[in-house]
Protein backbone atom coordinates (compact mmCIF):
# COMPACT_ATOMS: atom_id res chain seq x y z
CA UNK A 1 0.00 0.00 0.00
CA UNK A 2 1.13 3.42 -0.97
CA UNK A 3 2.36 6.08 1.74
CA UNK A 4 1.51 9.02 1.60
CA UNK A 5 3.53 12.28 3.13
CA UNK A 6 0.63 15.06 4.04
CA UNK A 7 1.40 18.41 6.21
CA UNK A 8 2.99 17.72 9.04
CA UNK A 9 1.02 19.29 12.56
CA UNK A 10 3.68 21.44 13.46
CA UNK A 11 3.30 23.70 10.24
CA UNK A 12 2.32 26.80 10.61
CA UNK A 13 -1.45 27.05 11.93
CA UNK A 14 -2.18 29.61 9.63
CA UNK A 15 -2.89 27.09 6.93
CA UNK A 16 -5.15 25.27 9.39
CA UNK A 17 -7.12 28.58 9.32
CA UNK A 18 -7.26 29.25 5.96
CA UNK A 19 -8.05 25.46 5.04
CA UNK A 20 -11.06 26.29 7.63
CA UNK A 21 -12.23 29.10 5.89
CA UNK A 22 -11.93 27.26 2.12
CA UNK A 23 -13.74 24.44 3.85
CA UNK A 24 -16.68 26.57 5.03
CA UNK A 25 -16.93 27.70 1.04
CA UNK A 26 -17.51 24.37 -0.14
CA UNK A 27 -19.22 23.56 2.75
CA UNK A 28 -22.06 26.24 2.33
CA UNK A 29 -21.41 25.89 -1.73
CA UNK A 30 -22.62 22.29 -1.60
CA UNK A 31 -19.85 21.48 -4.78
CA UNK A 32 -18.66 18.59 -5.79
CA UNK A 33 -14.89 18.06 -6.24
CA UNK A 34 -14.48 15.37 -8.91
CA UNK A 35 -16.56 15.78 -12.35
CA UNK A 36 -18.49 12.79 -12.98
CA UNK A 37 -17.39 10.91 -16.27
CA UNK A 38 -19.87 10.20 -18.76
CA UNK A 39 -21.17 6.24 -18.44
CA UNK A 40 -20.20 4.32 -21.25
CA UNK A 41 -22.38 2.49 -23.60
CA UNK A 42 -23.73 -0.83 -22.08
CA UNK A 43 -25.18 -3.80 -23.69
CA UNK A 44 -28.37 -4.85 -24.37
CA UNK A 45 -28.52 -8.16 -22.31
CA UNK A 46 -26.94 -8.32 -19.32
CA UNK A 47 -27.48 -10.64 -16.23
CA UNK A 48 -28.76 -9.92 -13.30
CA UNK A 49 -25.73 -9.66 -10.07
CA UNK A 50 -27.76 -11.78 -7.91
CA UNK A 51 -27.81 -14.41 -10.41
CA UNK A 52 -23.99 -15.15 -10.28
CA UNK A 53 -22.68 -17.71 -8.02
CA UNK A 54 -20.01 -16.52 -5.38
CA UNK A 55 -19.85 -18.94 -2.42
CA UNK A 56 -21.78 -21.54 -2.84
CA UNK A 57 -21.36 -24.44 -5.49
CA UNK A 58 -22.39 -27.89 -6.34
CA UNK A 59 -19.05 -30.16 -6.63
CA UNK A 60 -20.02 -32.54 -9.92
CA UNK A 61 -18.44 -35.60 -9.10
CA UNK A 62 -14.90 -36.57 -9.91
CA UNK A 63 -14.38 -32.77 -10.71
CA UNK A 64 -12.34 -30.09 -9.20
CA UNK A 65 -13.15 -26.88 -11.08
CA UNK A 66 -16.21 -24.86 -9.47
CA UNK A 67 -17.80 -21.08 -10.68
CA UNK A 68 -17.90 -19.48 -14.24
CA UNK A 69 -15.63 -16.17 -14.39
CA UNK A 70 -17.75 -13.37 -15.13
CA UNK A 71 -17.17 -9.51 -16.37
CA UNK A 72 -18.42 -6.25 -15.13
CA UNK A 73 -18.31 -2.68 -16.49
CA UNK A 74 -17.12 -0.19 -13.68
CA UNK A 75 -19.07 3.38 -12.96
CA UNK A 76 -17.30 6.19 -11.59
CA UNK A 77 -16.48 5.75 -7.52
CA UNK A 78 -16.03 2.39 -8.04
CA UNK A 79 -12.75 0.70 -6.52
CA UNK A 80 -11.62 -2.85 -7.15
CA UNK A 81 -11.76 -3.40 -2.94
CA UNK A 82 -15.53 -2.83 -2.89
CA UNK A 83 -16.40 -4.36 -6.35
CA UNK A 84 -14.18 -7.64 -5.08
CA UNK A 85 -16.04 -7.42 -1.61
CA UNK A 86 -19.66 -7.24 -2.95
CA UNK A 87 -18.87 -10.27 -5.08
CA UNK A 88 -17.38 -12.36 -2.65
CA UNK A 89 -13.04 -12.01 -4.14
CA UNK A 90 -10.17 -10.91 -2.08
CA UNK A 91 -8.08 -8.45 -3.02
CA UNK A 92 -5.79 -10.76 -4.25
CA UNK A 93 -7.87 -11.98 -6.37
CA UNK A 94 -9.78 -9.30 -8.13
CA UNK A 95 -6.04 -7.63 -8.39
CA UNK A 96 -4.20 -10.43 -10.31
CA UNK A 97 -6.66 -11.16 -12.51
CA UNK A 98 -7.12 -7.35 -14.01
CA UNK A 99 -2.94 -6.55 -14.51
CA UNK A 100 -2.89 -2.90 -14.93
CA UNK A 101 -6.32 -1.82 -13.32
CA UNK A 102 -5.65 1.20 -10.40
CA UNK A 103 -6.99 -0.67 -7.47
CA UNK A 104 -8.19 2.81 -5.91
CA UNK A 105 -9.35 4.94 -9.21
CA UNK A 106 -10.00 2.39 -11.53
CA UNK A 107 -11.48 4.13 -15.02
CA UNK A 108 -15.43 4.61 -15.22
CA UNK A 109 -16.77 2.70 -18.32
CA UNK A 110 -13.65 -0.26 -18.07
CA UNK A 111 -14.64 -3.70 -18.14
CA UNK A 112 -12.94 -6.20 -15.58
CA UNK A 113 -12.75 -9.89 -14.83
CA UNK A 114 -14.03 -10.97 -11.89
CA UNK A 115 -12.45 -14.50 -11.24
CA UNK A 116 -15.20 -16.74 -10.13
CA UNK A 117 -14.26 -19.95 -10.97
CA UNK A 118 -11.56 -22.10 -8.47
CA UNK A 119 -10.06 -25.14 -8.36
CA UNK A 120 -10.47 -26.94 -5.37
CA UNK A 121 -7.12 -27.39 -3.21
CA UNK A 122 -5.54 -31.16 -3.33
CA UNK A 123 -6.86 -32.05 0.18
CA UNK A 124 -9.69 -34.45 1.32
CA UNK A 125 -12.73 -32.84 1.02
CA UNK A 126 -13.95 -32.96 4.70
CA UNK A 127 -14.25 -30.02 6.92
CA UNK A 128 -12.55 -26.65 6.05
CA UNK A 129 -9.75 -26.73 3.82
CA UNK A 130 -7.51 -23.24 3.43
CA UNK A 131 -5.22 -22.53 0.85
CA UNK A 132 -2.52 -20.18 1.87
CA UNK A 133 -1.29 -19.43 -1.81
CA UNK A 134 -4.81 -18.58 -3.09
CA UNK A 135 -5.88 -16.94 0.46
CA UNK A 136 -9.16 -18.80 0.10
CA UNK A 137 -11.10 -20.97 2.31
CA UNK A 138 -13.24 -24.13 1.63
CA UNK A 139 -15.96 -25.43 3.89
CA UNK A 140 -16.92 -28.76 2.25
CA UNK A 141 -20.75 -30.01 2.81
CA UNK A 142 -22.51 -33.66 2.61
CA UNK A 143 -25.52 -34.78 1.77
CA UNK A 144 -28.37 -33.96 -0.49
CA UNK A 145 -28.20 -35.09 -4.42
CA UNK A 146 -24.54 -33.52 -4.83
CA UNK A 147 -21.93 -32.43 -2.50
CA UNK A 148 -21.12 -28.68 -2.19
CA UNK A 149 -18.69 -26.64 -1.10
CA UNK A 150 -18.88 -22.97 0.35
CA UNK A 151 -15.92 -20.47 -0.20
CA UNK A 152 -14.76 -16.75 0.93
CA UNK A 153 -11.77 -15.20 0.55
CA UNK A 154 -9.07 -14.95 3.57
CA UNK A 155 -6.51 -12.53 4.76
CA UNK A 156 -3.74 -14.46 6.41
CA UNK A 157 -0.26 -14.23 7.83
CA UNK A 158 2.26 -11.77 6.96
CA UNK A 159 5.90 -13.32 6.24
CA UNK A 160 7.08 -11.86 9.80
CA UNK A 161 4.09 -13.99 11.51
CA UNK A 162 2.54 -16.77 9.19
CA UNK A 163 -0.58 -18.76 9.03
CA UNK A 164 0.45 -22.31 10.54
CA UNK A 165 0.18 -25.09 8.09
CA UNK A 166 -1.04 -28.46 9.42
CA UNK A 167 -4.17 -30.47 10.36
CA UNK A 168 -6.64 -29.08 13.70
CA UNK A 169 -10.04 -28.51 14.22
CA UNK A 170 -12.65 -25.93 15.70
CA UNK A 171 -11.61 -26.07 19.10
CA UNK A 172 -14.96 -23.97 20.34
CA UNK A 173 -16.69 -20.95 19.41
CA UNK A 174 -17.27 -17.34 20.43
CA UNK A 175 -19.89 -14.43 19.56
CA UNK A 176 -18.36 -11.03 20.28
CA UNK A 177 -15.08 -12.16 21.33
CA UNK A 178 -12.87 -10.68 23.60
CA UNK A 179 -9.36 -9.88 22.02
CA UNK A 180 -6.65 -10.38 24.86
CA UNK A 181 -3.77 -9.14 23.05
CA UNK A 182 -0.50 -11.15 22.62
CA UNK A 183 2.50 -9.36 24.31
CA UNK A 184 4.31 -9.50 21.15
CA UNK A 185 1.62 -7.56 19.11
CA UNK A 186 1.19 -5.30 22.20
CA UNK A 187 5.22 -4.39 21.59
CA UNK A 188 4.68 -3.69 18.01
CA UNK A 189 2.36 -1.14 18.74
CA UNK A 190 4.23 0.18 21.48
CA UNK A 191 6.86 0.80 19.08
CA UNK A 192 4.85 3.10 17.00
CA UNK A 193 3.53 4.79 19.46
CA UNK A 194 0.22 3.36 19.90
CA UNK A 195 -0.72 1.49 23.53
CA UNK A 196 -2.58 -0.94 23.36
CA UNK A 197 -4.77 -2.28 26.67
CA UNK A 198 -4.61 -5.75 27.89
CA UNK A 199 -8.29 -6.70 26.22
CA UNK A 200 -10.13 -5.15 23.90
CA UNK A 201 -13.97 -6.02 24.07
CA UNK A 202 -16.48 -6.58 22.05
CA UNK A 203 -17.41 -3.38 19.55
CA UNK A 204 -16.25 -1.59 16.01
CA UNK A 205 -12.48 -1.49 17.99
CA UNK A 206 -12.10 -5.35 17.85
CA UNK A 207 -10.23 -6.93 15.31
CA UNK A 208 -11.96 -9.72 16.07
CA UNK A 209 -14.54 -8.94 14.61
CA UNK A 210 -18.23 -10.02 15.79
CA UNK A 211 -17.58 -13.78 15.50
CA UNK A 212 -14.53 -16.12 16.29
CA UNK A 213 -13.38 -20.01 15.52
CA UNK A 214 -10.81 -21.07 18.15
CA UNK A 215 -8.19 -23.58 16.40
CA UNK A 216 -7.07 -26.58 18.15
CA UNK A 217 -3.72 -25.01 17.56
CA UNK A 218 -3.02 -22.74 20.62
CA UNK A 219 -3.70 -18.72 19.73
CA UNK A 220 -4.82 -18.97 16.32
CA UNK A 221 -8.35 -17.90 15.01
CA UNK A 222 -10.50 -18.13 11.96
CA UNK A 223 -12.16 -15.02 12.89
CA UNK A 224 -14.38 -11.89 11.39
CA UNK A 225 -12.53 -8.10 10.82
CA UNK A 226 -12.90 -4.55 11.46
CA UNK A 227 -10.58 -4.28 8.47
CA UNK A 228 -12.56 -5.64 5.35
CA UNK A 229 -10.12 -4.23 3.02
CA UNK A 230 -7.52 -6.33 4.14
CA UNK A 231 -9.59 -9.69 3.28
CA UNK A 232 -6.83 -11.20 0.56
CA UNK A 233 -3.94 -9.52 2.14
CA UNK A 234 -0.88 -11.40 3.96
CA UNK A 235 -2.53 -8.38 6.75
CA UNK A 236 -2.71 -10.83 9.59
CA UNK A 237 -0.61 -11.94 13.27
CA UNK A 238 -0.99 -15.35 11.52
CA UNK A 239 -5.04 -15.94 12.06
CA UNK A 240 -7.63 -15.94 8.93
CA UNK A 241 -9.56 -13.36 8.41
CA UNK A 242 -12.91 -13.29 7.07
CA UNK A 243 -15.62 -10.12 5.97
CA UNK A 244 -18.15 -9.67 8.50
CA UNK A 245 -20.60 -11.05 6.72
CA UNK A 246 -18.56 -14.09 6.10
CA UNK A 247 -17.56 -15.56 9.33
CA UNK A 248 -21.62 -14.97 10.20
CA UNK A 249 -22.97 -17.57 7.85
CA UNK A 250 -19.22 -19.77 8.44
CA UNK A 251 -19.68 -19.46 12.20
CA UNK A 252 -23.48 -21.00 12.79
CA UNK A 253 -22.71 -23.40 9.47
CA UNK A 254 -19.49 -24.87 11.63
CA UNK A 255 -19.77 -27.19 14.47
CA UNK A 256 -17.04 -27.64 17.39
CA UNK A 257 -14.70 -30.27 16.54
CA UNK A 258 -15.14 -29.76 12.59
CA UNK A 259 -11.34 -30.63 10.85
CA UNK A 260 -9.70 -27.83 9.54
CA UNK A 261 -6.60 -28.52 7.08
CA UNK A 262 -4.64 -25.35 6.24
CA UNK A 263 -1.81 -25.97 2.86
CA UNK A 264 0.46 -23.85 0.88
CA UNK A 265 -0.89 -24.75 -3.06
CA UNK A 266 0.18 -22.00 -5.61
CA UNK A 267 -0.07 -24.54 -8.71
CA UNK A 268 -3.33 -26.29 -8.72
CA UNK A 269 -4.86 -28.69 -11.66
CA UNK A 270 -8.52 -29.65 -11.78
CA UNK A 271 -10.52 -31.18 -14.27
CA UNK A 272 -13.70 -30.50 -15.66
CA UNK A 273 -15.64 -31.94 -18.56
CA UNK A 274 -13.10 -33.38 -20.07
CA UNK A 275 -10.39 -30.67 -20.04
CA UNK A 276 -7.74 -30.18 -17.47
CA UNK A 277 -6.97 -26.72 -15.78
CA UNK A 278 -4.50 -25.18 -14.67
CA UNK A 279 -4.72 -22.06 -11.86
CA UNK A 280 -1.53 -20.31 -10.72
CA UNK A 281 -0.82 -17.84 -8.45
CA UNK A 282 2.33 -16.21 -6.93
CA UNK A 283 4.03 -18.47 -4.45
CA UNK A 284 4.75 -17.26 -0.70
CA UNK A 285 8.22 -16.93 -0.12
CA UNK A 286 10.51 -19.87 -0.17
CA UNK A 287 8.10 -22.22 -1.87
CA UNK A 288 7.84 -20.93 -5.64
CA UNK A 289 10.81 -23.79 -7.02
CA UNK A 290 9.82 -26.58 -4.78
CA UNK A 291 5.94 -26.27 -5.95
CA UNK A 292 6.87 -25.83 -9.36
CA UNK A 293 8.82 -28.99 -9.47
CA UNK A 294 6.13 -30.66 -8.07
CA UNK A 295 3.55 -29.28 -10.57
CA UNK A 296 6.08 -30.26 -13.48
CA UNK A 297 5.85 -34.17 -12.33
CA UNK A 298 2.68 -34.23 -12.09
CA UNK A 299 1.73 -32.68 -15.37
CA UNK A 300 4.26 -35.30 -16.99
CA UNK A 301 2.83 -38.24 -15.22
CA UNK A 302 -0.64 -36.71 -16.62
CA UNK A 303 1.04 -36.59 -20.61
CA UNK A 304 2.16 -39.94 -20.50
CA UNK A 305 -1.58 -40.86 -20.03
CA UNK A 306 -3.04 -38.50 -22.76
CA UNK A 307 -3.73 -38.94 -26.23
CA UNK A 308 -2.02 -35.90 -26.94
CA UNK A 309 1.42 -33.91 -25.79
CA UNK A 310 0.62 -31.23 -23.47
CA UNK A 311 1.24 -27.14 -24.62
CA UNK A 312 4.30 -26.85 -22.11
CA UNK A 313 4.89 -23.28 -23.54
CA UNK A 314 1.38 -22.58 -22.41
CA UNK A 315 1.71 -23.89 -18.71
CA UNK A 316 4.68 -21.30 -18.66
CA UNK A 317 2.88 -18.59 -19.49
CA UNK A 318 0.26 -19.51 -17.19
CA UNK A 319 2.74 -19.94 -14.21
CA UNK A 320 4.16 -16.83 -15.20
CA UNK A 321 1.12 -14.74 -15.21
CA UNK A 322 0.30 -16.08 -11.61
CA UNK A 323 -3.53 -14.21 -12.74
CA UNK A 324 -5.36 -16.90 -10.48
CA UNK A 325 -7.31 -18.00 -13.12
CA UNK A 326 -8.10 -21.77 -14.20
CA UNK A 327 -7.24 -21.63 -17.90
CA UNK A 328 -7.48 -25.07 -19.87
CA UNK A 329 -4.28 -26.61 -20.86
CA UNK A 330 -4.67 -30.19 -22.18
CA UNK A 331 -7.73 -32.23 -23.47
CA UNK A 332 -8.16 -35.23 -21.41
CA UNK A 333 -10.90 -36.52 -23.83
CA UNK A 334 -10.43 -35.19 -27.26
CA UNK A 335 -14.00 -35.22 -29.12
CA UNK A 336 -16.00 -35.82 -25.93
CA UNK A 337 -14.48 -32.60 -23.96
CA UNK A 338 -16.62 -29.53 -23.67
CA UNK A 339 -14.76 -26.23 -24.63
CA UNK A 340 -14.53 -23.63 -21.30
CA UNK A 341 -17.75 -21.22 -20.91
CA UNK A 342 -17.06 -17.82 -21.26
CA UNK A 343 -17.38 -15.20 -18.92
CA UNK A 344 -21.01 -13.94 -18.60
CA UNK A 345 -21.41 -9.78 -18.52
CA UNK A 346 -23.12 -9.13 -15.45
CA UNK A 347 -25.12 -5.93 -14.61
CA UNK A 348 -23.73 -3.31 -12.10
CA UNK A 349 -25.31 -3.20 -8.71
CA UNK A 350 -27.05 -0.48 -7.61
CA UNK A 351 -25.20 -0.15 -4.88
CA UNK A 352 -21.44 -2.04 -3.56
CA UNK A 353 -21.89 -4.14 -0.53
CA UNK A 354 -20.53 -2.59 2.03
CA UNK A 355 -18.91 0.56 0.35
CA UNK A 356 -17.84 2.86 3.19
CA UNK A 357 -20.65 5.86 2.93
CA UNK A 358 -19.14 9.40 3.33
CA UNK A 359 -21.28 11.26 6.01
CA UNK A 360 -22.69 14.70 4.57
CA UNK A 361 -19.97 17.81 5.55
CA UNK A 362 -21.17 19.91 9.00
CA UNK A 363 -19.88 23.18 8.86
CA UNK A 364 -18.93 23.41 13.06
CA UNK A 365 -17.65 20.21 12.96
CA UNK A 366 -13.71 18.94 13.05
CA UNK A 367 -11.48 17.82 10.04
CA UNK A 368 -8.02 16.32 9.75
CA UNK A 369 -6.19 17.87 6.66
CA UNK A 370 -4.78 14.65 5.42
CA UNK A 371 -2.58 15.51 2.35
CA UNK A 372 -2.20 18.42 -0.47
CA UNK A 373 -0.91 17.79 -3.82
CA UNK A 374 -0.55 18.56 -7.01
CA UNK A 375 -2.17 15.52 -9.02
CA UNK A 376 -6.20 14.83 -8.88
CA UNK A 377 -5.82 10.94 -9.18
CA UNK A 378 -3.30 10.74 -6.18
CA UNK A 379 -5.75 12.76 -4.22
CA UNK A 380 -8.57 10.54 -4.77
CA UNK A 381 -6.33 7.84 -4.24
CA UNK A 382 -5.09 8.64 -0.76
CA UNK A 383 -9.17 9.62 -0.17
CA UNK A 384 -10.22 6.20 -1.29
CA UNK A 385 -7.40 4.25 1.30
CA UNK A 386 -8.33 6.59 4.21
CA UNK A 387 -12.15 5.52 3.52
CA UNK A 388 -11.09 2.16 3.54
CA UNK A 389 -9.35 1.87 6.43
CA UNK A 390 -10.74 -0.05 10.00
CA UNK A 391 -12.51 1.45 11.33
CA UNK A 392 -13.65 4.11 8.63
CA UNK A 393 -12.06 7.13 8.75
CA UNK A 394 -14.17 9.19 5.85
CA UNK A 395 -12.32 11.14 3.67
CA UNK A 396 -12.62 13.39 0.38
CA UNK A 397 -11.27 15.56 -2.39
CA UNK A 398 -11.09 18.94 -2.86
CA UNK A 399 -9.72 21.59 -5.40
CA UNK A 400 -8.50 24.74 -4.91
CA UNK A 401 -6.31 26.84 -7.48
CA UNK A 402 -4.64 23.17 -8.77
CA UNK A 403 -3.92 21.57 -5.50
CA UNK A 404 -6.40 18.63 -4.15
CA UNK A 405 -6.60 18.21 -0.86
CA UNK A 406 -7.49 15.13 1.28
CA UNK A 407 -9.73 16.16 4.11
CA UNK A 408 -10.54 13.39 6.81
CA UNK A 409 -14.55 14.19 8.71
CA UNK A 410 -16.01 15.51 9.96
CA UNK A 411 -15.59 14.52 13.24
CA UNK A 412 -17.50 15.19 16.45
CA UNK A 413 -14.79 16.85 18.85
CA UNK A 414 -11.63 17.44 18.48
CA UNK A 415 -10.55 14.04 20.66
CA UNK A 416 -12.08 12.24 17.53
CA UNK A 417 -10.36 14.12 15.10
CA UNK A 418 -7.12 14.19 16.98
CA UNK A 419 -7.47 10.21 17.40
CA UNK A 420 -8.09 10.27 13.64
CA UNK A 421 -4.74 12.24 12.76
CA UNK A 422 -2.99 9.20 15.04
CA UNK A 423 -4.48 6.42 13.57
CA UNK A 424 -3.34 7.92 10.23
CA UNK A 425 -0.47 8.72 11.44
CA UNK A 426 0.32 5.07 12.77
CA UNK A 427 -1.13 2.76 9.62
CA UNK A 428 -0.05 4.89 6.69
CA UNK A 429 2.59 7.60 8.25
CA UNK A 430 0.29 10.31 6.49
CA UNK A 431 1.22 13.48 9.23
CA UNK A 432 -2.78 15.54 9.17
CA UNK A 433 -3.33 18.60 11.20
CA UNK A 434 -6.18 19.16 13.12
CA UNK A 435 -8.52 21.86 11.82
CA UNK A 436 -10.73 23.15 14.54
CA UNK A 437 -13.93 24.82 13.36
CA UNK A 438 -14.04 28.92 12.60
CA UNK A 439 -16.26 29.85 14.86
CA UNK A 440 -17.06 33.16 12.65
CA UNK A 441 -18.88 31.16 10.15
Amino acid sequence: MSRFRGPSLSRNRLRAAALCAFLSIFMLAGCATVKGVREPERPSVLLPEKEIERNRFVVAQGEDVIGRMALLRLEEGDTLPDVARHFGLGINDIRTANPGVDLWVPKAGERILLPLSFILPDAPRKGIVVNLATMRLFQFKEGGVSPTVVTYPVGVGTSERPTPEGKMYVARKAARPTWHVPASIAEDHRRKGDILPKAVPPGPENPLGEYALYLSKSTYLIHGTNKPASIGLTATNGCLRLYPENIKTLFEETPVKTPVLIVDQPYLLGQRDGVLYLEAHSPLEDSGAPESEKLHAKLKAIEKKAPRGLDWKKVREVQSEARGIPVPILELNPGSAKPAAEPVEVAHPGTLFGKPEIPELKLHAWYVLAADVPDRIEARRLAAIINHQGPQIPARVFEKKDRYRVIAGPFKDGEEAKKAAKRLKIDLEIDGIVIEPDKNV
